[in-house]
């Protein structure tokens, strides 16, 4: 996909988003370490000084380009972990959910795992804390279920999380849209492989 393609996507959009779409789309086509700042300003239709008003840097985008997912799933696991369903369904719309929106948002998630480790220290540690809350708050939920004997307590919490995350962490790496699985299908899986696990 070229520069003027990517322009033709982003234009509707107020100069943030036009910004970050361009910076997406260009970062999952390109690589983050090959696309430049030009190449950004450019597919936004913006100038150099909008993009270092309303980001700072490249670095800055990268940063909201994995940040705005991840916003977006510590909400929804919230809003699942604090209802007031039985843990088990509670736990497996969380597991499906996250499958949903990581595909719904394939770019967002292949350009981190593949680009994480261009960002600054600071960032970096920013970014790790806030997957350690999501993984965490997950992970209360398996443990609630096996402190009450609705999951088997023979696998560490721990080991399930990581079990769950890890087919979630390949979906950039298989996932095509329109082949013979949608995203709810993939999710409905994946979450039913995760409770025959714990189940005792």
């Amino acid at each position: 996909m070229n520069v003027n393609s990517v322009r033709s996507a982003v234009v509707a959009r107020t100069v943030p988003q036009r910004l970050l779409a361009a910076a997406t789309r260009l970062f999952a086509e390109q690589g983050y370490d090959r696309t430049s700042v030009q190449e950004i300003v450019e597919a936004a239709g913006v100038t150099k000084g909008a993009l270092y008003h309303y980001f700072g840097s490249k670095d800055d985008l990268l940063h909201e380009v994995y940040g705005r997912v991840l916003r977006l799933q510590q909400e929804r696991l919230d809003a699942f972990a604090d209802a007031a369903a039985p843990v088990e369904q509670r736990l497996r719309e969380a597991a499906a959910d996250v499958v949903v929106t990581s595909i719904e948002n394939l770019d967002d998630t292949k350009i981190f795992f593949r680009s994480m480790h261009h960002l600054g220290p600071d960032r970096l540690r920013q970014v790790r804390a806030e997957r350690r809350r999501y993984h965490e708050r997950f992970r209360a939920l398996v443990e609630e279920g096996q402190r009450s004997g609705v999951f088997n307590a023979t696998t560490p919490a721990d080991l399930v999380v990581d079990y769950h995350f890890g087919s979630v962490h390949h979906l950039g790496s298989w996932y095509r849209p329109g082949g013979p699985l949608g995203p709810q299908q993939v999710a409905d899986h994946l979450a039913d492989l995760l409770l025959r696990a714990l189940r005792p």
